[in-house]
């Protein structure tokens, strides 16, 4: 017999996961897209499977701004194992050098201001940024020897939380693009014993925490309409940017892709900046958020507009349904493991 499966809906929104260490960000993204029966989803801010912590998950309207918010710092924990270096810069590569440890609270001490500020880091040769169109990984796992170029990442903190038996644990606030297992293998380097990243927890990304987190657990406990209110709304992406609200009238307008001239946004929109906009569907209904546009020449101009199945209360199930879902995606710039992966 044929078990009809539920299609797949509109949802609109975000969901902070507390990603479990063992599973790509990918494979958690599916779980909780699968229960959600979320018709468009992506992830940013990519963990690696050693990694655990905050996952941020896109559904619907939410992922047409994800991309903003890989901007965002990130804070991590991060366990460095002294005394061993391996092929990929964490526990899941093969040891290719041990060293004796002989490392005290005072070298750590005096070796970690080094790395604050904007420093110069070389990117694991086991990684998925691309040269010439392939991965990293790919020269690496192929036995091709392939010269990494460094690039410029900003540290904004390194607190040392302890340092027992040859492993130390740090708080790290980093910016974009901030490989941690670089970080580690750097550190291990500089204090004349190697290491590698043994573990590695994302505690915040931007002004989200890990705190504010679900478990995949638990999520996938709950039927499907409690996991779509744990949902927040498509616009906690946009917070940075100013508000701007339309009249309904305007908001027909904006939305066909017209150019509003006349508009009085007061003095806290500069030109050109991006302005998250908001209007009526109709007179007499609630605003929602229409999308970004911004001011040029005088006018209000789109710059990206929700569609019609997005353009419900944030965080909305319409009753569009598909029997396809559309791809998963990620949002990186160059590639899933860019963004302050281990």
């Amino acid at each position: 017999m044929n078990v009809q499966k539920a299609p797949w809906e509109a949802v609109n929104g975000v969901l902070l996961l507390n990603k479990p260490r063992g599973l790509t960000s990918q494979q958690a993204l599916f779980r909780v897209r699968r229960r959600l029966r979320a018709a468009k989803a992506g992830h940013g801010g990519t963990l690696d499977p050693l990694a655990d912590g905050l996952l941020m998950l896109c559904f619907g309207a939410a992922t047409k701004f994800a991309q903003r918010h890989l901007e965002a710092d990130k804070r991590y924990v991060a366990v460095l194992q002294l005394g061993a270096r391996t092929t990929t810069d964490d526990a899941e590569g093969e040891i290719v050098e041990r060293r004796a440890v002989r490392v005290d609270r005072a070298q750590v001490d005096a070796v970690l201001p080094r790395f604050l500020g904007a420093i110069s880091q070389t990117p694991p040769v086991y990684s998925a940024l691309k040269r010439d169109g392939r991965p990293l990984y790919a020269y690496a796992r192929a036995g091709e020897a392939i010269e990494v170029a460094a690039r410029t990442v900003h540290i904004h903190a390194i607190e040392v939380l302890s340092l027992v038996d040859e492993r130390l644990t740090l708080a790290v606030h980093c910016g974009k693009g901030t490989y941690i297992r670089a970080l580690a293998r750097d550190i291990g380097e500089a204090l004349g014993c190697g290491a590698h990243l043994a573990a590695l927890t994302r505690t915040a990304s931007g002004s989200f925490e890990l705190t504010q987190a679900l478990a995949l657990e638990a999520a996938e406990a709950l039927d499907q309409a409690a996991l779509r209110r744990q949902l927040l709304p498509t616009d906690v992406l946009l917070q940075a940017a100013p508000r701007l609200d339309l009249d309904a009238a305007q908001t027909q307008r904006f939305l066909h892709g017209a150019r509003l001239s006349g508009l009085q946004p007061g003095g806290l929109i500069k030109p050109g900046e991006d302005v998250r906009i908001y209007g009526p569907l109709a007179v007499g209904q609630a605003a929602v958020l229409l999308g970004i546009g911004a001011l040029e020449s005088g006018a209000l101009a789109p710059r990206r507009l929700l569609c019609a199945d997005e353009l419900a209360p944030d965080a909305a199930v319409l009753s569009q349904k598909s029997a396809t879902p559309a791809p998963i995606s990620s949002f990186q710039n160059e590639s899933p493991l860019q963004d302050a992966t281990p």
